[in-house]
């Protein structure tokens, strides 16, 4: 806007001659100015003396500050409801969002930093990944890929042998960063029923759970697995896959375990034909093994091996496709392997399950080494 010639002072004063008697055409020659220029400085300066025209100059000045500082709060308002679209404390959240004001808003370098909170070296330098941690990215999205069904914690239990010194907030800010997050499974409603908690075994060989799981093959012809597990340690005692398995097969199976594991104190199974038979009650019978039946209809009373049972389904059933029994067999017993050695348990302090068998019997021979020599002393 360009300013006047004239101060207020001067204007004034030909506002002052006008009404002295002066004419306006003769005033107007003898100042330089038109009359339209008389007319608007008679209305906005008319009645006035020196001071309120300074103190008018003051207000159109203060008006204009205002106006600037408002227009550029709107427009820091509208870059930053640009950029975020929810509350952003990570420094790669704002070096995103400065990024955006740049480039869609117009804002400058310095301005854009200010109002993110983040200085401009921290924007113009952002910190590069050590090799270390390039590493262990790599191998998060290794397991990652090679185990479909775990998530951040369970890829923190395999890999805290290799690095000892990380914690599981950094392996879930890497896997967060990869996108490898599971899939949430949806919950299947079920009808409210009593609920019959589970004896938890006390020692390993205590209880084993069993029952079967269906499949088929490539062909489209169906295959058989039994499965057991030590309800204590949570091991898979044994996996067996044929084409069909009748109650006398079951008990030679059985028989087969027990060779290396010793024969349990008592057998969980459902009410199955195969465990039902003549064949396996008179086995269990004859090896003074408990039975215990759960009520038909009630699978939750026999939980132990059915959640081993999902996982089985999950992590080698549903990511294989067999083509023969044979192959169907080596597969199962590669995964039954890790389960037990490699794979970490939740319920085993986050350690596989043969290695938590493993250290529960050490103890239970030292306890009962040492009752001995008490024994003996006594």
């Amino acid at each position: 806007m360009r300013k006047s010639r004239f101060t207020e002072e001067q204007i004034i004063g030909f506002i002052r001659q006008a009404e002295a008697g002066l004419p306006i055409k003769e005033l107007c020659r003898k100042g330089g100015f038109s009359d339209a220029t008389f007319y608007k400085w008679r209305a906005k300066y008319g009645g006035m003396d020196v001071p309120d025209a300074k103190r008018l100059r003051e207000l159109e000045s203060e008006n204009t500050k205002l106006k600037k500082l408002l227009a550029e709060a709107h427009l820091d308002i509208h870059a930053l409801n640009t950029a975020f679209r929810g509350k952003a404390l990570a420094p790669q959240a704002k070096r995103a969002a400065i990024t955006v004001m740049i480039d869609q808003c117009d804002l400058s370098e310095r301005r854009a930093c200010r109002l993110v909170g983040l200085s401009r070296d921290s924007y113009r330098n952002p910190p590069e990944s050590d090799q270390v941690t390039q590493n262990l990215q790599a191998s998060i999205v290794e397991i990652a890929y090679a185990r479909r069904r775990f998530g951040y914690r369970r890829i923190h239990d395999l890999l805290r042998p290799q690095y000892p010194g990380v914690n599981h907030k950094k392996i879930y800010r890497l896997y967060s960063k990869a996108n490898l997050a599971v899939r949430k499974r949806k919950k299947v409603k079920r009808p409210a029923s009593e609920r019959v908690p589970l004896q938890l075994a006390r020692s390993v060989n205590e209880v084993w759970s069993m029952d079967f799981v269906s499949d088929s093959l490539s062909t489209g012809r169906r295959i058989k697995c039994l499965t057991v597990a030590d309800d204590f340690s949570h091991e898979c005692v044994n996996i067996s896959v044929d084409w069909g398995i009748s109650g006398q097969y079951v008990t030679r199976l059985l028989d087969q375990a027990a060779i290396f594991r010793g024969y349990p104190l008592a057998v969980r199974t459902d009410n199955g034909p195969e465990f039902t038979s003549r064949a396996f009650m008179s086995w269990a019978q004859t090896h003074g093994i408990r039975h215990i039946l759960i009520e038909p209809g009630r699978p939750m009373q026999n939980g132990y091996i059915e959640s081993f049972n999902g996982k089985f389904r999950d992590e080698c059933l549903n990511e294989q496709w067999f083509e023969t029994l044979q192959q169907a067999r080596a597969a199962i017993a590669t995964w039954r392997q890790d389960y037990n050695e490699v794979r970490p348990h939740s319920s085993c302090g986050r350690m596989p399950p043969a290695k938590f068998a493993e250290l529960h019997r050490q103890r239970a021979g030292d306890a009962a080494q040492a009752t001995s020599t008490t024994t003996e002393i006594n």
